[in-house]
């Protein structure tokens, strides 16, 4: 058995065998496939698909690539993921606010995938956050304070965290055979119980349509449940980004300020109904109305905000900045987008345009190699629907370069569609 053959395989449209897949998976991980030849076989795959056992096996040979944590000691873990989005700020608000609620959260998360953001990457801006901890450390956070949140640890689906990269450096991130087996290794790997999938569609998803979405989901949902992990996945649209702010800093503020109680209604909606699930999943109610006003009363109440404050001193990061927003580093310039030419309705604002302008401005990866500037980003103050008079602001440009701010005025101007 060898690589060329296993490549020429999937590329000629034929099924690989459970053999065929450990072999790539277990040899990919120990360095004795080349990053080209891993390429060409994802390529392969983007291009022909995978069947469902196919699928299966790959997430199998991804979680046990490396350690599968054993998290039975803290009790009912749920774990929530996002296929991704633009604006993507859910899990800093969410995960504090169920933590708060009494059921732990044990989260590992991943960095920025093409054009839309990574949990970890948005963590990492608060300075001295540390992602990267032993398993036990991020076991004993789990069981001293409730909840931990980190990037995928060198032992944890190792496979996945090489692929993912190359993924995101090859333009094969919109497969469903390779997110699904993506999500669900880590998730199989890390450990939870019971699992809340978030499976954004639309312009600014990896799924374009409601019915692809849908495909996603049940795939996701069947690796579950063959892998013993109770599976629910909410659909959400991603037409437009989530919330205001697109961009690291940009976006842990947004969430800090939602904790305080001042959130953006499309991003409320998707953190009540993903939270409602999760709370019934871990026990604490079957009523998901219910369900959401006690996430509410956290939020009002303040409970919520001190666990995230709780996590980020926990993990060293310097909890002052999370006091005051105002301490996070500013782009140098902030550079206002003004629509002229007619009043009239946002029609259109097109997410997936969006998160490109954000990687464009430096807040995420073009190659994988490529470091994130915390600071730059987008700030959205008209939406899809919102009036607009001639003259009006309706968002504001975050860039440390002169010239690509101006570049990213124009080329906003333009994704914004008036009616």
């Amino acid at each position: 058995m060898n690589i060329q053959e296993i490549i020429a395989k999937k590329r000629d449209k034929q099924e690989l065998t459970k053999e065929e897949i450990n072999f790539f998976i277990t040899e990919y991980t120990n360095n004795n496939i080349a990053d080209y030849q891993a390429s060409a076989l994802i390529m392969a795959i983007y291009l022909n698909g995978m069947s469902k056992e196919e699928t299966v096996n790959l997430t199998t040979a991804m979680a046990t690539s490396g350690d599968i944590l054993d998290l039975s000691e803290i009790g009912t873990v749920v774990d929530k993921h996002s296929t991704g989005g633009v604006g993507d700020k859910v899990t800093l608000i969410l995960a504090p606010i169920i933590a708060s609620l009494g059921v732990p959260v044990a989260k590992m998360s991943g960095r920025g995938l093409g054009y839309t953001g990574g949990t970890i990457d948005k963590l990492e801006s608060i300075p001295g956050y540390k992602t990267n901890i032993s398993e036990e450390e991020f076991i004993q956070n789990v069981k001293k304070i409730g909840i931990s949140l980190i990037g995928q640890t060198m032992n944890l689906a190792p496979a996945d965290k090489k692929i993912y990269a190359l993924r995101d450096a090859t333009s094969t991130t919109e497969s469903i055979p390779l997110i699904a087996s993506s999500i669900m290794s880590k998730k199989i790997a890390a450990g939870a119980n019971k699992i809340v999938l978030d499976v954004t569609y639309g312009s600014g998803a990896f799924m374009k349509t409601k019915e692809r979405a849908k495909e996603l989901a049940n795939e996701m949902i069947e690796i579950g449940r063959l892998a013993g992990r109770e599976t629910v996945a909410v659909i959400t649209p991603m037409e437009e980004p989530l919330g205001k702010n697109v961009g690291n800093n940009l976006e842990v503020i947004e969430a800090v300020e939602a904790l305080k109680g001042n959130i953006a209604e499309d991003v409320k909606n998707v953190v009540l109904e993903l939270g409602s699930n999760m709370l019934k999943l871990a026990g604490k109610g079957n009523d998901l109305e219910d369900n959401k006003s006690k996430m509410m009363d956290n939020i009002l109440n303040g409970k919520a905000l001190e666990k995230f404050k709780e996590l980020v001193a926990n993990q060293g990061g310097d909890v002052t900045y999370i006091k005051d927003t105002n301490k996070f580093e500013k782009a140098k310039y902030i550079l206002p987008v003004t629509l002229e030419e007619q009043n009239g309705i946002v029609k259109e604002l097109k997410a997936e345009e969006v998160g490109k302008l954000s990687v464009f401005l430096g807040g995420g990866r073009i190659r994988k190699e490529d470091k994130i500037d915390p600071s730059v980003g987008i700030t959205l103050i008209k939406k899809i629907g919102d009036k607009i008079e001639k003259g009006d602001t309706v968002a504001y440009i975050h860039a440390n370069d002169e010239e690509k701010g101006k570049e990213a005025v124009q080329r906003l101007k333009e994704i914004y569609v008036i009616e």
